[in-house]
């Protein structure tokens, strides 16, 4: 069977040799959160601080995973994992109804930055990826067994962020240093208060799931229209959701030239007012749960932009038993890992068979 390639990978050598204590140098989130965090160094004091601090909403995961992790080594990088929830309550409920009353997670990407914090690696994990899912404890306060063969975006589902978090460092081996979440009304919102994102479409796009019609040529995009585009799956490419990430990665290095290009620390109210939406918008790991900890986290690294960020989708292919589902190729993947352990570039050579890096989908974006 084509399963998890890396599910009996829990310790070992990875874990052995991973990881530091988490540092609070500044970083620049790369994934939907992006735009959102990356104000924050200019928050202010004050009322604003005690505002913005009770906007914010944390998850303690050091609390929920106890020792079972991979070790921290103090290599100078630092890992991230962001996924964007589609959660269908409250304010989401008008893109459907939940199965089951949970969320799921929409979007996942692991951020993995270098030493310095000038240059990036962003892995995209297909949420329909099979894996091997450790235990995980439920809301409920009972355990999932979890087991191999279970969808990634399950995950979340099930035990929330912690089992998420969990779940990606029994894949790779990594330990994860920190933990952003948002939803798709927090995304809606973080565009419309950057004034939108401007992007060219190459050929038009026309998708009724996601309610997006767009015809070819430059557009500036609402919030509404961006989370259309970031969901569309079924009008573009073979209709799969590796599609779709491709086009996501492409949103994404244009959010960030929104983001870089606007002068929002020239405007105070337009800065404080995109704080506000933002720190309201996210959930975060406990470390950053506080305004002073996210501004330290997010205030810098002014040099990272799209031109030194390098974007992929976790090596897959299709599964042997499941044609709609993927599996981790076990040789590529293990490349995309061990290059991250030691804070070196991915090679090439871990895209060369992905199915999630074949075709010309996330050229439709630009």
């Amino acid at each position: 069977m084509s399963e998890d390639s890396t599910g009996g990978r829990t310790g070992g050598r990875a874990a052995s040799r991973r990881r530091r204590k988490p540092k609070r140098r500044a970083v620049r989130i790369v994934a939907w959160t992006a735009a959102g965090v990356v104000v924050l160094g200019g928050a202010g004091l004050g009322y604003f601080y005690v505002k913005f601090n009770g906007n914010l909403k944390s998850v303690d995961i050091d609390a929920a995973l106890g020792k079972d992790r991979p070790q921290n080594i103090d290599n100078g990088s630092m890992d991230i994992l962001v996924l964007g929830s589609d959660s269908r309550s409250g304010a989401n409920g008008e893109y459907g109804q939940d199965d089951g009353g949970s969320a799921r997670s929409d979007t996942a990407m692991i951020v993995h930055l270098y030493e310095g914090h000038k240059s990036a690696s962003i892995v995209s994990i297909p949420r329909d990826t099979l894996v091997t899912r450790p235990a995980c404890q439920m809301p409920n306060g009972k355990t999932n067994p979890g087991g191999p063969r279970q969808m990634f975006n399950e995950s979340f589902t099930i035990g929330g962020a912690a089992c998420a978090v969990k779940t990606v460092e029994k894949m790779s081996g990594i330990r994860m240093d920190h933990y952003i979440e948002v939803d798709f009304t927090g995304f809606k919102k973080i565009v419309d208060r950057l004034g939108g994102v401007e992007v060219t479409t190459s050929k038009p796009i026309k998708d009724s799931g996601s309610h997006l019609d767009l015809p070819a040529g430059t557009h500036r995009l609402n919030g509404e229209q961006s989370l259309g585009l970031v969901r569309t799956r079924k009008s573009i490419g073979d209709g799969s959701d590796l599609g779709r990430i491709q086009v996501q990665q492409a949103f994404i290095k244009a959010l960030i030239k929104q983001v870089k290009g606007i002068g929002l620390f020239d405007d105070p109210k337009r800065l404080l007012d995109l704080a506000d939406t933002s720190t309201k918008a996210i959930t975060t790991d406990s470390k950053l749960g506080d305004v002073k900890s996210l501004m330290g986290f997010a205030a810098g690294l002014q040099g990272i932009d799209s031109s030194n960020m390098h974007m992929i989708t976790l090596p897959v292919g299709a599964d042997r038993i499941d044609p709609d589902r993927v599996a981790p190729l076990q040789k590529e993947t293990q490349l995309v890992w061990d290059a991250l352990l030691k804070d070196q570039p991915v090679p090439a050579a871990a895209t060369e068979k992905s199915a999630g890096d074949k075709g010309d989908t996330g050229s439709l974006v630009r």
